[in-house]
C-alpha cells in the first residue's frame, strides 16, 4: 500500500495542548490523560492520512505516554511495530516529521516484534517502557501479542536481570539527585521518592505477586498523583520541560494547585516523596521475602523444597536476642518484637527498638512498626529509660537517621515529641539550606555524634542539636520560640533544671559563634568580651562549638568550610581564654601585616599594589589611601569574582586586604591583569562605576533568583560592638558590585574602613564594616550616624 504525503490536520498538536493548558479545571492526572488522548487522536489522524491500511503495523505509546501520564512538555515515547511491511519507512517519516515540526520532543523506534523483544531483553529502559505499552493506531493482532510477550519476558527475567539493574540504576540516581522529601528544590521525577521510583516499584510488583500484595501501592498511587500534579503545573508555569521544583516557581505552582502557600505545597510534596521512598526502600530491604524464583533455577528448587517442607512445618528462622533488651528480637536481619512483648506497658520500647536497629544498621520490621504505633507515650516527665534510649539512639550518628525516619513514618516520633509536628516536612525557603527543617535537625544530631568526644556532656549536645531549630515551626523569631519549646521538651524528657538551662542556652545561642566569627573583628577585645559574657562557662562554649559545626555541616556547603571553621576555632580559643581569666586580647591570630610581611615590604619598596593569588584567598597589598577597599572590591567585581569573606588591616601606611573567593563559581583571576586594573583604578584611568554598571546589565538574569521573596535591604549601625570603631552591618540580596557600592558610600561619608567582614549566606550578603572618621576616631555623632545609615541603604537599593 502506498503511503500518502501528510497534509497536516486542522488543529495542530501544539494548539490542542495550549487549549488544554488554558483550562483551569485540568490539573494533575486529569490534564495528563486529556493531553494523552489528544495526542492519540492527532497521531491516529497522521497515520490515517498516510495510509488507510492498518494491517501488520501498530503504533504503540510506551513509558509515561503509554501510562497516560503526559505532562505538558513530556516526550512522546513511540514504537512503530510492523510485521514485514515494505512501506514502514515512509509511514514512519509521515509520523515523525510532523511531530518534530510541532516542536515536541520525540523518543521513537521502528522495529519488528522480535526485535522489540530483543531490545527489551538487553535494555532496562526499553523493558520498563514496554510494561506500559498500549495501541494508539494500527493492527491489534500485531500489538496485543507483543505487549503480552514483553510483560511475560519482564516477569521471567525480573530476578536474574532486572532487579540487579534496577538497584544499581536507582542507587546512582539517588546519589545524584538526593531525596524529594528533604530538599529545598527537589527534582520530583528523578530524586529518591520521585516519580521514577514510583514507576520502578510498580514495575517490580508487576513481576512479583508477593510484593504487589505486601506493599502499600494504593498509598504510592496517591503520592504519585501529588507529584504528578506538581510536575504538570511546573511545566505549565515554566513553559518548558522542568522537573526541579525551583524556589521561584513554588508560589505559582502552589497557587495553581489551590494550596494556601508554597510551604503547604512543599509539605505535601515532601509527604508524597516520603511515602514513595519509604515504600520503595522497604521493598528493597525485604527483597528476600518477595523476590520471585528464577524459572527452573536454584531459586525455583529452593522454593519447591520449602513447599514440600511445609507439611512438617517451616524451619525456624535465625533469631537473635540482643542482650539486656527485653521484648526485642532480630530476625532475618530485621529488628522486631517478641510475641510476648507488652508494647503498651513499656514507653521506652520504640526508642530501644530504634537504637538496636541503628546499632546493627538493620531495619525495623513492618509488623513491629505497626505494633509500636500503639505504644502509649512516656509519662511527663519521661522515665530515665526512655531518655537514655533516645540518647543511645542519637549517639549512633547517621545510622540513627533511618531508624528515626521509620518511627516518624508511622507517627511514633511525633507522639514521643509532639512539637516535632511543627517542623515535620517544613521547607526552609532560602538557598542557604538544603534540607527541610525536620531532616536538618536529624542530620545535625547525626553530625554531632561524631563530635561528642569533644564535650563533657554528649547527651546535652545530641539532644540540643536535635532541638536547636524546633522554633522554626512557629511564627515569629525561631530562636525566641525555640527557647520556649526546648524548655518544655527538655523538662518532659526528664532532664534536671540545670540541664534544661543548658539546652535552652544552646538553642538561644546556636548562631552566636558563626555569626560573631564571620561578622565581627576577632582581634577587637569587645568582640571576645561580649561573646564570653553570653556564653558564661567553658563547658557551654565547647557544647556550642560542636553544635555550630554540626549545624553548619547539616545546613549545606555554603554554611561550613575550612574558612569558617578556622574563624570559629579562633573565636572559641579567644573566648575560652577570656573565660579562664586570661586577657581578652590574647590569641593565636597573627595580624595581616605580619602574616604577609613580604608583600608589605615589596609595596614599600616599589610603591605599587601587589596581588597574590593563594586559592581560595586573594591578597592585595597597596599603599594605604581612603577608599582603597572600594577600589579593590570594584576591581574584583569587574573580574567576575564572588567574594565570600574579607579581612582588612593597615600596617604603617600599607593596607593588606585578604579576600576569600568562591572558587566554585568563578575561575581564579590573573594576578597581573588584576594588578594592572587596580593601578588603573587608583590612577583614575578606569571608570569603575560605568564599567560595573555595564557588567551588572550584562549579567542581569544570568543568575537565577533562588529566593522567591528576596531579603529587604537593611543597615544597622552599632556603636557598642567595638571600643575603637563603629560597626556598620548591611544585609541585602547578592549583586554584582554590591561590595564596591557600599564601601564607596562609606568613603563618601568621610569614613575609613579599618576592618571588614564580608559573608554570603545563600543569595544574601551580610557584611560588617568597622569604620572610623578621618581623625581615626570612633563615629558617635548622631547626625553622621544617620547619614551613614541612609547612604549605605541607598547603596544597597
Amino acid at each position: 500500500m502506498t503511503v500518502r504525503p501528510a497534509q497536516g490536520q486542522a488543529v495542530s498538536l501544539r494548539e490542542r495542548r495550549q487549549a488544554l493548558l488554558a483550562r483551569p479545571d485540568l490539573r494533575g492526572r486529569r490534564f495528563c490523560h486529556a493531553y494523552a488522548a489528544e495526542a492519540d487522536r492527532w497521531l491516529a489522524g497522521l497515520c490515517e492520512q498516510a495510509t488507510g491500511d492498518r494491517e501488520r503495523v501498530a503504533l504503540l505509546a510506551v513509558g509515561g505516554y503509554g501510562r497516560g501520564e503526559l505532562c505538558p512538555h513530556s516526550d512522546l515515547d513511540l514504537v512503530l511495530v510492523h510485521d514485514g511491511r515494505r512501506d514502514v519507512a515512509e509511514l514512519a517519516e509521515a509520523i515523525w516529521y510532523p511531530v518534530w515540526d510541532e516542536g515536541v520532543h520525540l523518543d521513537h523506534s521502528v522495529r519488528r516484534p522480535k526485535d522489540v523483544l530483543s531490545a527489551a531483553a538487553a535494555d532496562l529502559r526499553v523493558a520498563l517502557g514496554l510494561l506500559d505499552a498500549r495501541l494508539v493506531w494500527g493492527d491489534h493482532e500485531v500489538a496485543s501479542p507483543l505487549v503480552a510477550a514483553a510483560r511475560a519476558q519482564w516477569r521471567k527475567r525480573l530476578a536474574a536481570s532486572w532487579l540487579p539493574a534496577l538497584s544499581a540504576q536507582m542507587s546512582e540516581r539517588w546519589a545524584r539527585h538526593g531525596e524529594v522529601a528533604f530538599l529545598l528544590e527537589p527534582d520530583v521525577k528523578e530524586a529518591q521518592g520521585g516519580l521514577r521510583d514510583a514507576h520502578a516499584l510498580r514495575a517490580m510488583a508487576t513481576g512479583a505477586p508477593d510484593l504487589a500484595r505486601s506493599a502499600d501501592l494504593q498509598a504510592v498511587d496517591a503520592a504519585t498523583g501529588t507529584l504528578l500534579a506538581a510536575r504538570v503545573e511546573l511545566h505549565r508555569v515554566a513553559g518548558r520541560a522542568l522537573d526541579r521544583l525551583l524556589l521561584q516557581e513554588q508560589d505559582q505552582v502552589a497557587s495553581a494547585l489551590g494550596y494556601p502557600d508554597a510551604d503547604a505545597l512543599m509539605a505535601a510534596v515532601a509527604a508524597a516523596g516520603r511515602t514513595i521512598a519509604w515504600t520503595c526502600t522497604s521493598a528493597w530491604r525485604r527483597r528476600h521475602r518477595w523476590e520471585p524464583p528464577e524459572p527452573g533455577g536454584i531459586g525455583g528448587r529452593a522454593r519447591r523444597r520449602r513447599s514440600q517442607a511445609a507439611a512438617v512445618g517451616p524451619p525456624a528462622p535465625p533469631v537473635e536476642r540482643p542482650g539486656d533488651e527485653p521484648g526485642v528480637l532480630v530476625v532475618h536481619g530485621e529488628v522486631t518484637l517478641a510475641a510476648g512483648a507488652d508494647e503498651r506497658a513499656d514507653p521506652s520500647l520504640p526508642l530501644r527498638v530504634a537504637a538496636v536497629a541503628a546499632e546493627r544498621s538493620a531495619t525495623i520490621a513492618p509488623d513491629a512498626l505497626r505494633r509500636l504505633s500503639s505504644v502509649t507515650p512516656p509519662s511527663d516527665p519521661w522515665p530515665s529509660e526512655a531518655r537514655l534510649a533516645l540518647v543511645r539512639l542519637l549517639a549512633q550518628g547517621h545510622r540513627a537517621v533511618d531508624a528515626l525516619e521509620a518511627l516518624d513514618h508511622v507517627g511514633v516520633f511525633v507522639r514521643l515529641i509532639p512539637e516535632w509536628e511543627l517542623v515535620r516536612n517544613r521547607p526552609q525557603r532560602n538557598a542557604y539550606h538544603r534540607f527541610t527543617v525536620d531532616r536538618h535537625l536529624l542530620e545535625a544530631a547525626a553530625n554531632a555524634a561524631a563530635l561528642a568526644g569533644r564535650v563533657s556532656r554528649p547527651d546535652l549536645l545530641l539532644v540540643g542539636c536535635l532541638l536547636h531549630d524546633i522554633g522554626k515551626g512557629m511564627p515569629g523569631d525561631h530562636t525566641d520560640e525555640g527557647v520556649r519549646l526546648v524548655a518544655r521538651v527538655g523538662r518532659r524528657m526528664g532532664f534536671d533544671e540545670d540541664d534544661v538551662t543548658t539546652l535552652v542556652t544552646l538553642c538561644r545561642l546556636h548562631l552566636l559563634l558563626a555569626d560573631t566569627a564571620t561578622r565581627r573583628d576577632l582581634e577587637d577585645p569587645a568582640t571576645v568580651a561580649a561573646a564570653a559574657k553570653l556564653v558564661g562557662d567553658r563547658e557551654t562554649l565547647h557544647l556550642l562549638w560542636a553544635l555550630t559545626e554540626a549545624d553548619g555541616l547539616a545546613t549545606g556547603p555554603a554554611a561550613w568550610g575550612p574558612w569558617k571553621a578556622g574563624l570559629v576555632a579562633d573565636l572559641v580559643s579567644r573566648v575560652g581564654n577570656a573565660l579562664a581569666g586570661e586577657p581578652v586580647d590574647a590569641g593565636p591570630q597573627v595580624r595581616l601585616g605580619e602574616r604577609y610581611g613580604a608583600l608589605v615590604a615589596q609595596v614599600r619598596a616599589e610603591g605599587h599594589p601587589v596581588v597574590q593569588v593563594d586559592p581560595p584567598r586573594l591578597v592585595v597589598a597597596a599603599p594605604d589611601r581612603r577608599g582603597l577597599l572600594a577600589s579593590v572590591a570594584g576591581a574584583l567585581a569587574l573580574h567576575g569574582l564572588d567574594v565570600r569573606g574579607a579581612d582588612v588591616s593597615t600596617d604603617a601606611g600599607v593596607a593588606v586586604e585578604v579576600f576569600v573567593l568562591d572558587v566554585t563559581q568563578a575561575r581564579l583571576p590573573d594576578a597581573e591583569r588584576l594588578r594592572a586594573d587596580l593601578n588603573a583604578v587608583l590612577a583614575g584611568d578606569l571608570d569603575l562605576p560605568r564599567r560595573l554598571e555595564a557588567k551588572a546589565q550584562d549579567y542581569a538574569g544570568a543568575r537565577r533568583p533562588s529566593a522567591p521573596h528576596p531579603v529587604e535591604p537593611s543597615v544597622t549601625v552599632d556603636v557598642g560592638a567595638s571600643a575603637s570603631s563603629t560597626v556598620v552591618e548591611v544585609r541585602a540580596p547578592d549583586e554584582v558590585g554590591l561590595l564596591y557600592r557600599v564601601t564607596r558610600a562609606l568613603f563618601d561619608c568621610g569614613l575609613d574602613v579599618v576592618t571588614a567582614r564580608v559573608s554570603t549566606v545563600g543569595d544574601e550578603v551580610v557584611d560588617a564594616f568597622y569604620v572610623r572618621d578621618g581623625a581615626g576616631s570612633k563615629v558617635t555623632e548622631p547626625a553622621l550616624l544617620e547619614r551613614v545609615e541612609q547612604s549605605a541603604l541607598d547603596a544597597l537599593r
